[in-house]
């Protein structure tokens, strides 16, 4: 787990990033590999064009000036980094720059200026770039990595989102297995807790048994109690996580308070 991709882009979310980025390459002694999108305008009534390209003026203008700051920062910064632009879609780009990303690094949710929901574009390079998305909120400065907790639905994202996360997982302090069973689990919380044993990672399980509230509070609440600074989880499967854009996915993306490792 050294290559770490990080979204630039001008806006109230992108401390939040750099911050968790920082933490994250330090920790790994990873590469950051910085992608920063100047955004397309997408204007439905603008028939000649005119309202777009100055949109795009703008942007170009703002981003050329946010990466004079960041890159002033990061030459001070104890990481090994790089920087590449991107005119386009932040999705297509950011799912096109992670063919050989070990870790990317976006918000849980945005502001809405210029666009787009940022919720919805996780979930999107989540499922199309099948690597795992660190989810930070907006207002995080920094990535403690001391508990660990794994949302566990015995779901195939989830194992493979565990797996590639061992390196993450060995530096926790603590590591908790949570699980709101439904009868769908493949695997159990056990078989989990033995595969991580096998990298020296001794993880704690937790199972309750409740048919009545929505996973993402039995989750929120469980993270919370037990002093959580991240949680990781499967992004899609079946049972309680099954994943639609109204899914337990999207509203802990819209409403947790935690950043979120997920993966597919």
């Amino acid at each position: 787990m050294k290559n770490i991709l990080l979204l630039a882009h001008d806006d109230k979310g992108q401390e939040a990033r750099l911050q968790a980025a920082l933490d994250l390459a330090r920790a790994l002694d990873g590469h950051l590999s910085v992608i920063d999108v100047t955004m397309v305008p997408n204007i439905a009534s603008d028939y000649d064009g005119t309202g777009s390209a100055m949109l795009l003026a703008d942007e170009r203008d703002r981003e050329a000036h946010n990466k004079a700051r960041l890159q002033a920062r990061l030459a001070s910064e104890d990481i090994v980094w790089s920087w590449s632009d991107v005119t386009g879609f932040p999705a297509e780009a950011v799912i096109d720059a992670a063919a050989l990303a070990d870790l990317i690094i976006l918000n849980r949710r945005l502001d809405q200026f210029p666009y787009p929901d940022f919720a919805e574009l996780a979930s999107r390079i989540v499922m199309k770039a099948r690597k795992p998305v660190v989810a930070v909120p907006d207002d995080a400065r920094g990535f403690k990595l001391g508990r660990a907790l794994i949302a566990w639905d015995g779901q195939g994202s989830a194992a493979a989102t565990t797996q590639a996360c061992v390196p993450l997982l060995a530096m926790a302090d603590e590591v908790q297995i949570f699980m709101a069973r439904d009868g769908a689990e493949q695997t159990e919380p056990t078989e989990a807790a033995q595969y991580l044993s096998r990298h020296n990672i001794h993880a704690s399980i937790r199972v309750v048994d409740d048919g009545l509230t929505a996973a993402d509070r039995l989750i929120a609440d469980e993270a919370a109690n037990w002093h959580a600074d991240y949680i990781l989880m499967g992004a899609y499967g079946r049972g309680r996580l099954m994943e639609t854009f109204g899914g337990v996915t999207r509203r802990m993306l819209a409403h947790g308070k935690l950043p979120l490792i997920l993966g597919h």
